[in-house]
C-alpha cells in the first residue's frame, strides 16, 4: 500500500514532473519543480492557504509518482506532453488542439514548388504561416498559381534530368515545363523570388517590380505581356487591401496573446502578425479556471499552444509577466531554432495592440462564451455516457474510425477518420490504398490498412529527436476504435492489436437495411442506441464521415482512370489531339456536348476523327 508520508521522505531535491493520482490510479494532475521535494510536500502541508481547487485535489490524491530530468526546460516540455496525453481533472486544459495550415516553397529543389502543409520541417524550404484556415492557404495558393506558371509536379531533377514529356498544366500556360529542359533556372527563381516576396508581405515592393517590367513590356510593344503584369497588379491590390497593417518599423513574425476572464470561464485570443501585418486570429475557451491566478492560466496556456503548434514566432506578447518566462522562451528558442523573444509591452504602438486583443477576447467571451462552453460540456458528457455504455477505463477523447471503399474489388481504398473531444481532427484523417489485397475481400483489407496504420505509429514512437522529421501523425494512438462493420470486421481489428502487443478498444459499428447506423458490436454483443440521443448522434456522424472520406478518395481513383479511358480508348485520338481537345474545351463534358463540326475545328482534329469521338460519346451513354 502506497504511504504518502514515507514516500515524500524519498523525494529528491532535483528538477522533474510528477504526477498526482486518485485511488482508482487515474492521473488527476501532473506538475513540474525545480525541485520535486520541495515542490510536492507543498501540497500535504497545512492546506488552508491553498486555493479551493488545490484543496479539493489534495482530498483525492492516493498516490504520486515522479519523473527526474536534468533541467527546467526538460520538465517543462515533459508536463505539456503528459498534460496532453492524460488530460488530468484539475489541470488547466487547452481544448483546441489544432494544427494551423502553413505554405511551403521548396527552396531546397532545383526548380521548387509551392505547397500546402501542416509540418514545419527543418529541410532547407521557405515556410510562410500559420494561416487561420486552410481555405486562406488555398486561396492564397490560388492566386499565386494564377499569377506565376510554376510546376506542381512531383519529379525530382535531380534525379532525372532527362527530359520527360510535359502534363496537361504545360499545355494549358499554367506551367512554364521545367521537365522539357528547356526552361532558364535563372527566369524560373526570378518567378520564386517574387512569390517569396509576395508571401514575405513586401507586397508593395513587388508591384514596383512588375509595374516596372509592365513599362517595359509596353516599351517593347509586347502589349500582350504588359497586360499580363497589368491583371499582376491588380490581383496584388486587391490583396493589400484586404490586409490590416499594424506596423511598418518591426517586420518580424509576432503573436500577440490577449485575455479575457469570465465568472469561471476564460478566453484567450492570439492574434498572428507576420511581416507587420494581422493574418489571422484564434480563440480558445478555457474552463473551470475559479480561483487560478491570471499568470498561471497564460502560462498554462502558452506551455500546451505551442506544443501543438508546428511555428513558433520570433517575438511573443503577452499581458503580464508569469512565473516560467525564462523556461519557456529558452524551450521555444529551440523549437525555432533560433531566439525567441516573450516580452510583457508597457508603452506605444504594441501596448495598444494588447489592448486591442484583449478587447476581441473580452468580446468573444461575451458573444460566444456561454454557447461554447455549453457545446463543449455536452460533448464531453456525451463521451462519458459512451465509456459508461461500453464500460471503457477512461473517456474515449481520440477516437479513430476506420472504412473500406470498393467496387467489385477494383481500387479498393480504406479511410481512418479522427475524432477529438466529439470533434473531427481532419489534420489526422489517412487515406490508404490497398496493396495487397486483389479480390473483394473487406475483411482482409481492414486487416491490411489497421497493420499498416499501427505499425508505422509504433516504428514513430522510437524515433529519435534527429529522425523525428520522418513522422506522418501515427504516433499517436486512440483512445477507442471504431470499426465500419459487424463481429468479423470487430475481430479482425483485434487480432492486429494482439499481434502488435497493442491494448486498445474496439467496437463495429452495424448499420440496418436501410444503410443507416443501428447499433454497436462490443464484446460480442450488439447495443441498439437511441436514434434520438445525443450519443447516436456522435455514432452517426464518426460512421458516416468515415465512410464519404473513402468514397471520396475512391471517386477520385475512379475518375482518374476514367479520364484516361475517355478519350484514350477512341480510335484516331493520340496524345497531341487528346491535350488539343482538352485545352479547346477545357473538359470532359464540354467535349461530350460538342458537335461534330465543334469538334473538327480544334487543332490536329478532321472530320473523320471528330465523328468517331461523337459516335464514342453517344453510344457511350446510350443516345443514338
Amino acid at each position: 500500500m502506497f504511504n504518502i508520508d514515507e514516500e515524500l521522505k524519498k523525494l529528491p531535491d532535483e528538477p522533474g514532473v510528477y504526477l498526482m493520482k486518485d485511488k482508482s490510479g487515474e492521473i488527476i494532475y501532473v506538475g513540474k519543480a525545480v525541485s520535486l521535494k520541495k515542490r510536492v510536500r507543498q501540497y500535504f502541508q497545512s492546506s488552508r492557504n491553498n486555493p479551493p481547487k488545490v484543496q479539493a485535489m489534495v482530498k483525492h490524491i492516493a498516490e504520486f509518482e515522479y519523473i527526474i530530468v536534468d533541467n527546467e526546460v526538460e520538465a517543462l516540455i515533459l508536463e505539456a506532453n503528459l498534460i496532453k496525453k492524460h488530460r488530468p481533472k484539475y489541470n488547466i486544459l487547452l481544448r483546441d488542439d489544432k494544427q494551423y495550415p502553413y505554405i511551403k516553397v521548396t527552396i531546397n529543389e532545383k526548380y521548387p514548388r509551392v505547397l500546402k502543409t501542416r509540418k514545419v520541417l527543418k529541410d532547407g524550404a521557405k515556410y510562410f504561416g500559420p494561416y487561420p484556415s486552410v481555405y486562406a492557404v488555398n486561396d492564397t495558393i490560388d492566386i499565386i498559381r494564377n499569377l506565376y506558371p510554376i510546376r506542381t509536379c512531383k519529379i525530382n531533377f535531380d534525379k532525372n534530368p532527362r527530359k520527360i514529356r510535359p502534363c496537361l498544366n504545360y499545355y494549358i500556360g499554367r506551367c512554364v515545363g521545367p521537365c522539357l529542359g528547356n526552361v532558364d533556372h535563372d527566369k524560373y527563381m526570378e518567378m520564386i523570388d517574387e512569390i517569396i516576396m509576395f508571401l514575405s508581405g513586401k507586397e508593395d515592393k513587388l508591384i514596383e517590380i512588375i509595374a516596372e517590367k509592365m513599362k517595359k513590356a509596353s516599351n517593347a510593344l509586347d502589349f500582350e505581356s504588359a497586360a499580363k503584369y497589368r491583371d499582376q497588379i491588380k490581383s496584388l491590390n486587391i490583396i493589400l487591401e484586404k490586409q490590416k497593417v499594424v506596423s511598418t518599423s518591426n517586420l518580424v513574425d509576432q503573436d500577440v496573446i490577449g485575455m479575457a476572464r469570465g465568472i469561471n470561464d476564460v478566453c484567450i485570443q492570439v492574434f498572428f502578425i507576420r511581416s507587420g501585418k494581422i493574418v489571422g486570429r484564434e480563440h480558445f475557451i478555457l474552463e473551470d479556471t475559479f480561483n487560478e491566478e491570471r499568470s498561471d492560466i497564460l502560462s498554462s496556456f502558452i506551455k500546451q499552444f505551442y506544443l501543438g503548434t508546428a511555428y513558433v514566432p520570433k517575438e511573443i506578447f503577452i499581458e503580464e509577466e508569469i512565473e516560467d518566462m525564462e523556461a519557456i522562451s529558452t524551450w521555444l528558442s529551440e523549437k525555432r531554432g533560433n531566439k525567441v523573444t516573450i516580452r510583457v509591452p508597457k508603452r506605444g504602438e504594441k501596448s495598444e495592440l494588447m489592448e486591442m486583443v484583449r478587447k476581441n477576447a473580452m468580446d468573444m467571451l461575451k458573444q460566444d462564451g456561454d454557447r461554447l462552453i455549453r457545446e463543449n460540456r455536452k460533448k464531453e458528457e456525451v463521451l462519458e455516457k459512451l465509456r459508461d455504455l461500453l464500460n471503457l477505463d477512461k473517456t474515449p477523447y481520440r477516437i479513430e474510425a476506420f472504412d473500406i471503399s470498393n467496387i467489385a474489388g477494383v481500387n479498393s481504398v480504406g479511410s481512418m477518420v479522427v475524432f477529438e473531444y466529439g470533434r473531427p481532427k481532419k489534420s489526422d484523417y489517412r487515406r490508404f490504398r490497398i496493396k495487397t489485397v486483389t479480390s473483394p475481400d473487406d475483411y482482409k483489407s481492414m486487416e491490411e490498412i489497421l497493420r499498416r496504420r499501427f505499425t508505422r505509429g509504433l516504428k514513430e514512437k522510437e524515433l529519435t529527436e534527429e529522425n523525428k522529421l520522418k513522422m506522418k501523425g501515427f504516433s499517436i494512438f486512440p483512445d477507442l476504435l471504431m470499426i465500419d462493420g459487424g463481429k468479423g470486421q470487430v475481430n479482425v481489428a483485434l487480432e492486429v492489436l494482439k499481434d502488435l502487443d497493442l491494448d486498445i478498444p474496439v467496437c463495429g459499428l452495424v448499420k440496418d437495411e436501410f444503410h443507416k447506423t443501428r447499433g454497436i458490436i462490443y464484446n460480442d454483443e450488439e447495443i441498439n442506441l437511441e436514434v434520438d440521443s445525443d450519443l447516436y448522434r456522435l455514432i452517426y456522424a464518426i460512421q458516416e464521415e468515415a465512410h464519404r472520406f473513402a468514397i471520396s478518395y475512391h471517386r477520385s481513383l475512379r475518375s482518374k482512370d476514367m479520364f484516361k479511358s475517355e478519350l484514350d480508348y477512341v480510335k484516331g485520338i493520340g496524345e497531341k489531339r487528346k491535350i488539343a481537345l482538352l485545352k479547346h474545351f477545357k473538359s470532359i463534358d464540354d467535349i461530350k456536348k460538342a458537335s461534330v463540326e465543334e469538334l473538327a475545328q480544334v487543332e490536329s482534329m478532321n472530320i473523320k476523327v471528330a465523328q468517331e469521338l461523337y459516335n464514342y460519346f453517344r453510344k457511350k451513354d446510350g443516345r443514338d
